[in-house]
């Protein structure tokens, strides 16, 4: 029996009843935030319980509101680049990507060849260290210790390479427009295919210490199914919305750089995924980000970071552009528009957190309160980018 359907039968009527706003004298009001430390941030989640059993639960956002948006609108096209990194610090050469590309596509600016490769090399790698956060922190929500100290580890090989071309280990600000700041060197060429080899040997060690575990499996089989009516309503992308089965990923459905060059599949989970479909999908994802970075070393073409015909200073002509970009929790979109000035007259962040995050109240409705927090692990959630 799935457990909104005990719940059901153990409440009987009041399960109708409690569906209605606000609480009754038989329910009790828990905040799980905005400190808890499976919301990974300052989040807080209201939930209205009827025992051990979720009645309600309403995420309250603003806790760490910082007007990203706004700032936008008061700096240069330039000095604006910075904030990208502090939207998601997890994948933040993504976020670099999506603001980058809209305001080559609004000036017309082309990117160097070389600038293409190392951008998506290191937006792969990102995307990978970012995955390592995620499997590490949603195991040691549901218990598990061990994983987070092995996941840290490996992540720590891949921010030392990220540094030597980037200067940054975390809030990177790396692409610039019309390519990248800096070169790739051959210690880092060398390190990666290194760095490459070695994970493929410890991904079967997560298997068997992990995913394998049936500990894990109890807690993520059929908890927090997502049917695809579900994942449309609240626009649902990324791993959470391929953990339904629906392969969609901005890299192979609306092509951007070189990535039509590449041969990668896309990981998808049954129909109706739960919560360990999008757990192995993120999993078997960082498999395909490492079969796209030994692509993208072996082909790197030669040439100069920077297109010779990127301006050294930036005034966009009137108009306005969308860019998006394929981020470790989703499809990242950056909408900008232009007066003639040198500052962005409106920006527009399209963050995937936020509406997978929507889906939460509806999801964890009638669900063990234990189950909700396996949910929203589940999700992969960074509060900073839900509350730009």
């Amino acid at each position: 029996m799935r457990p909104e359907e005990a719940f059901r039968t153990l409440s009987g009527d009041f399960y109708t009843r409690s569906l209605q706003p606000g609480p009754t004298e038989d329910t009790l009001i828990l905040n799980m935030g905005p400190q808890h430390p499976s919301t990974h941030g300052v989040l807080r989640i209201v939930l209205e319980l009827d025992g051990e059993y979720i009645v309600r639960a309403e995420p309250v956002l603003g806790y760490i509101h910082r007007m990203h948006e706004k700032m936008g609108e008061v700096k240069t096209f330039a000095q604006y680049l910075p904030n990208m990194g502090r939207v998601d610090y997890l994948h933040a050469l993504a976020w670099n990507w999506a603001y980058v590309g809209a305001v080559e596509k609004l000036c017309g600016i082309e990117v160097s060849e070389r600038a293409e490769y190392i951008r998506v090399i290191t937006a792969e790698m990102n995307r990978i260290s970012s995955h390592f956060v995620w499997w590490g922190a949603y195991l040691l929500d549901l218990g598990a210790f061990t994983p987070i100290m092995y996941a840290f580890d490996d992540r720590e090989w891949l921010l030392d390479l990220l540094q030597i071309v980037t200067g940054s280990r975390l809030t990177y600000c790396y692409f610039r427009f019309g390519g990248v700041s800096d070169d790739v060197t051959p210690e880092f060429i060398e390190g990666t295919f290194r760095w490459c080899e070695r994970m493929r040997s410890r991904l079967p060690m997560y298997k068997a210490l992990v995913t394998d575990n049936i500990i894990l499996r109890k807690r993520c089989e059929e908890i927090g199914p997502i049917d695809l009516d579900m994942a449309r309503r609240y626009g649902a992308t990324g791993p959470v919305l391929r953990g339904s089965g629906v392969a969609y990923d901005v890299r192979r459905a609306e092509p951007y750089s070189v990535y039509d060059r590449f041969h990668f599949e896309i990981p998808v989970g049954k129909a109706g995924g739960d919560a360990m479909d999008r757990y192995l999908v993120r999993m078997a994802e960082m498999e395909q980000s490492l079969n796209i970075i030994e692509q993208a070393l072996r082909r790197l073409p030669p040439g100069p970071v920077m297109h010779e015909k990127a301006p050294k200073r930036l005034k966009a002509p009137k108009g306005e552009a969308y860019f998006a970009v394929e981020g470790a929790r989703g499809k990242i979109g950056v909408h900008l528009v232009s007066d003639g000035g040198k500052n962005p007259y409106r920006v527009k962040l399209r963050a995937p957190g936020f509406s997978n995050l929507s889906l939460f109240s509806e999801l964890a409705r009638g669900v063990l309160l234990a189950d909700a927090v396996s949910i929203l692990g589940s999700l992969d959630l960074v509060i900073p980018e839900i509350d730009r």
